[in-house]
């Protein structure tokens, strides 16, 4: 009969390349506000945070950070600022992402993804968590999941 083919023994974890695919396409569908908030925004994934970003979260394991958002947020004013610096950017981290994605087997790598944007972007804009969650309940339920 031959081995059984479920589809996995051909597959391979997501490269960086295709994390970047995915992180593109999760930042294209955000629920609003993020969509909005993200416009601007460019994605960049790596394998783990590099030593000093750990430090400076006081984190002892780069397996605990998945995503980073690095730029210039909306100033006090809601003014936008100059131009002429670098864009703002989410960092995905590909293995902090891949090591939750297998303790947490309610979710799928895409949900993940979409969820560290989200929270990148929120915190980054103001956001508190609760509003963060009351968003994404909300396009949850839109999906009819």
């Amino acid at each position: 009969m031959g081995h059984s083919d479920n589809g996995w023994h051909d597959r391979y974890a997501p490269s960086l390349d295709d994390f970047e695919a995915m992180a593109i396409d999760a930042l294209a569908n955000l629920p609003e506000p993020f969509k909005s908030l993200a416009a601007d925004v460019t994605c960049s994934v790596a394998e783990f945070a590099e030593d000093d970003v750990l430090e400076g979260f006081g984190m002892e394991s780069p397996f605990e950070l998945m995503g980073l958002f690095h730029g210039i947020g909306l100033t006090e004013d809601g003014a936008v600022p100059q131009t002429g610096q670098l864009p703002n950017t989410v960092f995905l981290y590909r293995r902090a992402i891949l090591d939750y994605w297998a303790e947490h087997d309610d979710n799928t790598l895409g949900e993940i993804v979409t969820h560290v944007l989200i929270h990148e972007l929120g915190h980054h804009f103001g956001f508190s968590d609760d509003d963060m969650e009351a968003i994404e309940a909300a396009a949850d339920a839109e999906e009819g999941h």
